[in-house]
């Protein structure tokens, strides 16, 4: 899929984040990000990820880290309209992403790959897991078919835990792939591996709770979920790339085409 996208350079891929609202003004509305910084901060467990933060992280630390991490408007008195995203910030922890997942593949390590969001990022997950299971690197499935229980306190997650190409999503009880930030899916990975892996590339509850796990972690993560840029400050989390996490899914491409080249990794087809 990558293999017909030319590779953009770091320039190209900034202004193209920007004009296809990956990053830059974004369609995430302000009000939205300050209730979500607001419920993690009281520790609402849908909006944690699976991490158990160890610092205060009251509401102004948050919208501080995330001004700082993500680029989204500081002023606390901004509390309607669009907010925004560095588009210099989803670079460098994209190079930073590139470069772990390189190292993951020099060393031809044991990897697992999930995403809750099952349209937008997937297919980039997809590449990405190809491209390691290339170099050598041995891409771990388990767990698939485990139910996931019914917990109101993450929400409608009724599915089970199933693999795609590679990748970790939650199919719903009609056989459709469904979002999920739920932190269990990835716990319920973790227990059914003979060992923990040597690194997991994820978003959502998938990468929150590997991280909590002690697990080398890098992935994504929007404007308004603050808790994987929480684990990056606390050194729980290696990379986490702040970006619209559910655009178009073909306006990933160039983004992953730039992953993919600058962590040495073959595109599929390629």
């Amino acid at each position: 899929m990558t293999s017909a996208i030319q590779t953009p350079t770091r320039d190209q891929l900034r202004s193209h984040l920007v004009t296809s609202r990956i990053a830059g003004r974004v369609a995430t509305p302000r009000e939205n990000n300050l209730r979500n910084f607001l419920l993690m901060s009281r520790r609402e467990p849908l909006y944690l990820f699976g991490l158990r933060p160890t610092g205060s992280w009251t509401f102004p630390e948050v919208l501080a880290l995330m001004a700082e991490r993500c680029g989204v408007v500081p002023d606390p008195d901004f509390t309607a309209g669009q907010d925004t995203i560095d588009p210099d910030r989803t670079l460098d922890r994209l190079d930073a992403m590139a470069d772990r997942l390189r190292l993951a593949a020099e060393r031809q390590e044991r990897v697992v790959v999930a995403t809750g969001h099952p349209v937008g990022l997937r297919p980039t997950h997809t590449a990405v897991a190809a491209g390691l299971a290339a170099a050598g690197c041995r891409v771990l499935t388990a767990a698939g078919g485990w139910e996931h229980p019914d917990v109101p306190a993450l929400g409608d997650q009724d599915g089970t835990l199933d693999w795609v190409d590679g990748v970790a999503v939650l199919r719903g009880p009609y056989g459709n792939l469904r979002h999920t930030h739920s932190p269990l899916l990835m716990e319920a990975i973790l227990a059914a591996l003979d060992a923990p892996p040597d690194l997991v590339l994820a978003d959502h509850g998938w990468a929150g709770a590997a991280g909590q796990a002690g697990i080398d972690t890098v992935g994504f993560a929007d404007c308004n979920d603050p808790a994987l840029f929480v684990g990056e400050a606390e050194g729980r989390v290696l990379s986490c790339v702040p970006l619209d996490d559910n655009v178009d899914p073909r306006h990933y491409l160039p983004l992953t085409a730039y992953l993919l080249d600058r962590a040495e990794l073959s595109a599929a087809g390629g």
